[in-house]
């Protein structure tokens, strides 16, 4: 099973199995919801070893030895009610999943009964929705491993120094300033009113657009001025503005 990014783009739910689909919320679902909290959650559902490393070291755990899956099972699934995942995925309750361990090669996943039937989240299950998750939400997969013991140090280090920072910072809504730049924007189509009923995805995929369209149009008009850049020396990718997004 792979993700599809037309899917994705449209909007529509994503069904991972026969109990398990992920509903791609609208901005007025989120900011119903609370945007804070909501990519909290986010974040903490997608998280790696690498993204909670201060936290995994702090309780005597080397993140290096620990895989997504394990971290997964092991802290994260159990932190939301049914009540606070529902926005994603309606009534599947992730507190009331298990921890199993098969006899014969030892293998770990995560299963609950409903209606006669087994809900499985195994490795491969988890996979999809995050990977899915972090698609929908342009969030990157951190999975680097540092080169030696110095180098593990120095980025917990850092990241205990970024955590302290963002502890003493008010929280203000970034999704905000999305949203009032791209309906003053003459490229977006969308006005006040209409752009809460956009599915995350595609106005995120909208703020990135337009200003790939932006950035191309600057180049070529600074490049055939006759006063600005050569566009001998720019990027084909900068100057397709129909191309991939990065």
């Amino acid at each position: 099973m792979k993700n599809d990014e037309l899917k994705i783009y449209r909007g529509e739910d994503f069904i991972v199995s026969k109990h398990i689909t992920i509903h791609q919320p609208t901005l007025a679902e989120i900011c119903e919801y609370g945007e804070q909290d909501y990519y909290s959650m986010i974040y903490q559902l997608t998280a790696t070893p690498q993204s909670l490393k201060v936290q995994l070291w702090d309780m005597g755990i080397d993140y290096t030895n620990v895989t997504p899956f394990e971290l997964f099972y092991s802290l994260l699934y159990r932190l939301y009610t049914k009540e606070k995942t529902s926005i994603l995925f309606g009534d599947l309750d992730f507190t009331k999943f298990e921890i199993i361990q098969k006899k014969d090669d030892g293998e770990i996943f995560l299963c609950q009964t409903k209606e006669f039937d087994e809900i499985v989240i195994d490795t491969f299950t988890y996979h999809i929705i995050t990977d899915y998750l972090r698609q929908v939400h342009l969030i990157p997969k951190d999975e680097k491993l540092p080169a030696n013991e110095t180098t593990k140090m120095i980025l917990i280090e850092d990241d205990r120094d970024e955590i302290l920072k963002n502890q003493t910072r008010e929280y203000h809504s970034q999704l905000k300033n999305l949203i009032s730049s791209m309906v003053n924007c003459e490229g977006f189509k969308y006005n006040h009113s209409q752009v809460w009923d956009m599915k995350i995805n595609a106005f995120m995929d909208s703020v990135r657009r337009i200003s790939k369209i932006k950035n191309a149009e600057l180049l070529l008009q600074s490049g055939y001025s006759g006063y600005g850049i050569d566009l001998k020396g720019v990027s084909k990718k900068q100057l397709d503005w129909l191309g991939e997004l990065e």
